[in-house]
């Protein structure tokens, strides 16, 4: 059992439910609730009890937090110290949209606590990266998890969950951007329907996942280009051309280029961002480094308002 299971125990006894404690871990709750199944079977006792709304912890699970906590609180003091060398060169992907948001703090993170450990960054597919980390041209990558599942072999670390969003052209003069309220299944059938679509590419794993949306709701439904730079799309949208469905982690765009963007109905997809390695190089320490160098931009992110965030 690794040992993410038990601090992600002591973070849902913490934070009290199975959805903070995943905002916290920077996992979804059906991961969270995956590890802590998993726990359940290697302690073989249940550590919830599930029978009302929400689950609460059992006098088993307060046991073993209190054993594992002292020992996961040493362990993480001795990572931390300073006369352990994290040492290295790795060789990373990272999906295009990503890196303005997480490149600079992860490597300002580095050169802070890890200096002595290089990177080097590519850019990419989620799709490409992932095989290449597979094929060993690459140590890790920052990806969207693929639909399918991971191929054999591989490690996933969660880094955050994000739904696709609606972009239509500006609704008034100054743009009604980041409109709160959904649209139902039927204003945005009837949206796509009148308006031509400018396709986020389907080569990639969001960009399939916004194809299979768009074509449930408007069967039939042509393209008018495909593109493969959020950037790009939320430009021409914004000049008229069309709509999209697409992942929009960089919300800054839209401050240049006004769009309406609205949440799409319940139901609607979500993609996870993780870091992805070879499951035989998962616990190395470079590896460690890296993933609390990724975790920590994405923090700093969300601290000054994105990513998604507006």
């Amino acid at each position: 059992m690794k040992l993410e299971a038990f601090q992600t125990l002591a973070a849902v006894v913490a934070e009290g439910s199975f959805a903070a404690a995943a905002h916290i871990r920077h996992m979804t709750p059906s991961a969270v609730s995956m590890q802590m199944k998993q726990l359940e079977q290697y302690v073989g006792k249940p550590l919830f009890d599930r029978s009302g709304q929400h689950v609460r912890p059992r006098a088993a699970a307060l046991e073993l937090v209190g054993t594992m906590q002292p020992a996961l609180s040493m362990l993480e003091t001795l990572r931390r110290r300073p006369g352990i060398v994290v040492e290295g060169h790795l060789r990373v992907g990272i999906i295009e949209a990503l890196q303005p948001i997480l490149l600079p703090a992860a490597m300002l993170y580095l050169r802070e606590y890890h200096p002595r450990l290089t990177i080097a960054p590519q850019r990419g597919t989620s799709m490409s990266l992932t095989d290449e980390v597979k094929a060993g041209g690459l140590d890790a990558a920052i990806v969207a998890r693929p639909q399918r599942g991971l191929r054999t072999g591989l490690h996933w670390s969660p880094l955050a969950s994000q739904a696709l969003v609606f972009v239509a052209p500006p609704t008034n003069r100054d743009g009604a951007r980041d409109a709160a309220r959904p649209l139902t299944a039927a204003e945005l059938r009837n949206r796509m329907r009148a308006m031509d679509w400018i396709r986020y590419d389907r080569a990639t794993t969001t960009g399939a996942m916004a194809t299979r949306y768009v074509q449930q709701l408007a069967p039939g439904k042509r393209s008018l280009v495909e593109l493969g730079s959020a950037a790009a799309i939320v430009a021409m949208v914004s000049a008229g051309l069309g709509f999209s469905v697409l992942q929009l982690i960089d919300r800054g765009w839209t401050g240049i280029y006004p769009v309406d963007v609205r949440p799409l109905p319940k139901g609607g997809p979500v993609f996870e961002l993780g870091v992805v390695t070879r499951q035989v190089e998962s616990d190395d320490r470079p590896q460690q480094a890296w993933r609390e160098a990724v975790r920590h931009a994405w923090s700093t992110a969300q601290g000054r308002g994105g990513p998604g965030q507006g």
